[in-house]
């Protein structure tokens, strides 16, 4: 090929370069459109950069902003008081709970035998004190004649003996003159004999009188002695009241014991985990479900103790829930801008709480290793202390765990 070939084909590619740059060139006012859509696009950027900026940092002036915070609750342990083995799990995890509904049954054969069997018993101690208790009745009654028996013998012979004594002593004084004037022959022997045996007469019963009087009274304590036996029943009956006390107790041990093996629900809540199934064998405090009470919920959030001091109890906290749908920045920067926002489709959910309880310590010193320092090396890190806030149930959405973001208003003092 000559030169003269190769720059008329040189020519040929350049005029066909410059007309397809012709072609692919867009016209001027299609450029100016352009630029101009780049230009707004920048100053909507610039404007929604500017206005989140000022926002965030006005934000960082009246707010503590925390990202890491948790809703808690009061998670309650169902454990066992009892050993046996599960015969009936009434629950699954999420079913709705009655406080005192039961949530688990243990094995109670045996435990309602031995309440059985302490009926029993208690059944016959109350038949012996019922049998004391007659027999002490009946003691009682025939005791308390014969003592009334004897002690009315024992007036009769004392009354006897009292009216036998002036004669006794009559019949002595006349014996006595009728010796004297026996020996001085004034007076017969027949009447001599006659005033002796009247003495000797009266004697005779006197003396019959006072051994009547003397067994009168011996056989009124041995009535009396009959009436201790009242006592003795008395402690008998007081010894089986003791022994059924003792027997109560332990049965009612047993009924608590019995009652235990049928597990309750300890609220009204939900159960967020069972632990055993049907068949296993349980000890005394082994836990068996998890339940909670879904209305009792507060936000757990640790705060740096640099921002500590700008808490109050009852402050405003805006909280944000990670789990449902929230406004997004790219939705504020239209409301303000007067722009309505595409909808998702999903209802913002806005949650409002208020700051109840400001720690006294900070998380730290719970910690199960505590950090020395005896190098001498020291690391100065930001602690922080734990802030509880209080913040009404929607519906059962919030739920202990579940993470949250908070904006602590601190203009509210």
């Amino acid at each position: 090929m000559s030169d003269n070939d190769d720059k008329a084909s040189g020519a040929d590619e350049k005029s066909t370069e410059q007309n397809a740059s012709e072609v692919k060139s867009p016209p001027a006012p299609v450029r100016r459109k352009r630029n101009w859509f780049r230009h707004i696009i920048m100053l909507l950027v610039l404007g929604g950069g500017g206005y989140w900026g000022v926002q965030e940092i006005g934000t960082r002036f009246t707010h503590v902003y925390e990202y890491d915070a948790r809703i808690a609750g009061s998670l309650i342990t169902v454990s066992s008081r009892v050993a046996g083995w599960v015969t009936e799990l009434h629950v699954t995890e999420g079913d709705d709970i009655k406080k005192g509904q039961i949530i688990v049954e243990i094995d109670a054969r045996e435990s309602q035998l031995l309440v059985e069997q302490y009926t029993a018993r208690i059944q016959g101690i109350e038949a012996d004190r019922q049998r004391l208790i007659a027999e002490k009745k009946l003691v009682d009654a025939q005791t308390k004649t014969r003592y009334r028996t004897q002690r009315s013998e024992l007036g009769t012979a004392e009354a006897e003996l009292e009216s036998l004594a002036p004669q006794l002593k009559l019949a002595r004084a006349d014996f006595k003159r009728s010796e004297s004037l026996y020996q001085k022959k004034i007076i017969s022997r027949k009447t001599y004999d006659v005033s002796l045996a009247r003495e000797q007469q009266l004697s005779g019963e006197h003396r019959r009188a006072v051994a009547q009087v003397q067994e009168a009274r011996n056989k009124l304590l041995e009535a009396e002695a009959e009436r201790t036996r009242l006592d003795v029943l008395d402690s008998e009956i007081a010894k089986l009241e003791f022994q059924e006390s003792g027997m109560r107790a332990q049965m009612r041990r047993q009924q608590l014991d019995l009652s235990d093996r049928n597990i309750g629900a300890p609220v009204n809540g939900v159960v967020d985990k069972t632990f055993v199934d049907v068949g296993e064998y349980v000890t005394p405090g082994q836990r068996l479900a998890l339940v909670h009470d879904p209305q009792t919920i507060w936000i757990e959030a640790n705060i740096k103790e640099t921002e500590v001091r700008k808490l109050r109890i009852g402050q405003r906290v805006d909280v944000s829930v990670d789990a449902y749908p929230d406004e997004s920045m790219f939705d504020r920067l239209m409301n303000a801008l007067g722009v309505e926002s595409p909808d998702n489709g999903e209802a913002y959910q806005k949650f409002i709480g208020h700051v109840i309880a400001i720690g006294n310590s900070t998380t730290a010193e719970f910690a199960l290793l505590p950090s020395p320092n005896p190098s001498g090396n020291f690391t100065k890190i930001t602690q922080r202390l734990p802030v509880r806030i209080a913040i009404d149930q929607k519906d059962r959405q919030l739920r202990p765990g579940m993470m949250v973001e908070i904006n602590i208003d601190i203009r509210d003092k």
